[in-house]
């Protein structure tokens, strides 16, 4: 049985020079000017859904306002419990 072996060629780079990677405040993917804009529009979005639907159904409206209501206080529980 003859495998093949194959020589790994030496890298040029010294194990000293790692490269760093950039600090968050310098991250291009992350847009931290926008989000108010994004607060403001999730909640716009929430009010236009809940007047929506309370448009055609008086109890579908206060079910999800309910919900909103529920969800945003058991996440603000969790997240500072």
């Amino acid at each position: 049985m003859n495998l093949f072996v194959q020589e790994i060629p030496a890298l040029d780079i010294s194990p000293k020079t790692i490269q760093e990677t950039p600090s968050p405040a310098t991250d291009p993917l992350i847009a931290r000017s926008l989000q108010k804009e994004q607060y403001f529009g999730i909640i716009g979005l929430a009010i236009t859904l809940i007047a929506t639907v309370g448009f055609f159904s008086r109890r579908v409206e206060y079910a999800i306002a309910i919900a909103i209501i529920l969800s945003a206080i058991l996440i603000a529980f969790f997240l500072f419990v």
